[in-house]
């Protein structure tokens, strides 16, 4: 039965790895909305603490954590020190994310391994050491943030792509051993949205053109339009919802 609080959040604690900006705060802001008290993280302090405060001033219960999201000793601290400070965490958004372009036989190998500590190795530490937390209590929601790039490739990103398939089947792993327990492990994939990782891509009026008749709702994403399908993967509505990777991407995966 569908009632008034079924999208609601009340209560819970969401944690958002790299939440100062962009994307990360998007979901923060939409799950703070739904009422859920909100850790937000990042390693930039005076970025972070800018983002808490934007989220404190629109009347939302929020605070900051800087840490490491590629670090297992801070990323085990963390969790054990927003645990004991704030409570349990309901919801984890492994969001923290990073991206470089350039042609694969070019690609530097320390570029890719810190691409690959970023997208991937973040999700496995954050999301290991959370569903550790828990297990125990029978009950929580992952959701991890995956990309169109999940799925299809463009030139010179073959790193995040195959970061970004990895994110895919780690978030269905995940929902196979921890699904027993209560867990819920979905992943969100975004299309193309105006961020500050895209600047460069949104004034290339050649590649917005491609896209834009590429993209069956015809426009960019805005940051906003994931908030209803993280506040879904979070809430009650998604009890049975597991294993699943939900795309917000105006179409691009529909069509050739």
């Amino acid at each position: 039965m569908i009632t008034s609080t079924t999208f609601r959040l009340d209560g819970r604690l969401a944690l958002i790895t790299g939440s100062s900006g962009g994307i990360g705060l998007a979901l923060a802001r939409g799950l703070g909305q739904a009422g859920a008290r909100l850790v937000l993280n990042g390693r930039n302090a005076a970025k972070l603490e800018r983002a808490v405060a934007a989220l404190r001033g629109e009347g939302l219960q929020v605070q900051g954590h800087v840490f490491d999201v590629t670090q297992a000793n801070e990323v085990q601290a963390a969790v054990d020190a927003i645990e004991g400070e704030h409570g349990a965490i309901d919801v984890l958004v492994n969001n923290a994310g990073l991206q470089k372009r350039m042609p694969l036989h070019d690609f530097p190998e320390a570029d890719w391994r810190e691409l690959m500590q970023t997208n991937v190795d973040s999700v496995f530490l954050v999301g290991q050491a959370v569903a550790r937390k828990m297990i125990p209590r029978g009950r929580g929601r992952i959701i991890n943030i995956c990309s169109v790039q999940s799925e299809l490739g463009r030139p010179n990103i073959a790193p995040y792509m195959a970061s970004k398939g990895a994110v895919k089947m780690l978030t269905k792993g995940m929902a196979i051993d921890w699904g027993p327990y209560g867990i819920n492990v979905n992943g969100l994939g975004p299309g193309y949205f105006k961020t500050e990782l895209t600047e460069k891509l949104v004034q290339d009026e050649q590649f917005s053109a491609w896209l834009l008749g590429r993209t069956p709702s015809r426009r960019w994403g805005d940051v906003d339009d994931l908030a209803g399908a993280a506040v879904f993967l979070a809430s009650d509505a998604s009890a049975f919802v597991n294993g699943h990777i939900l795309y917000v991407d105006g179409g691009v995966t529909a069509t050739l």
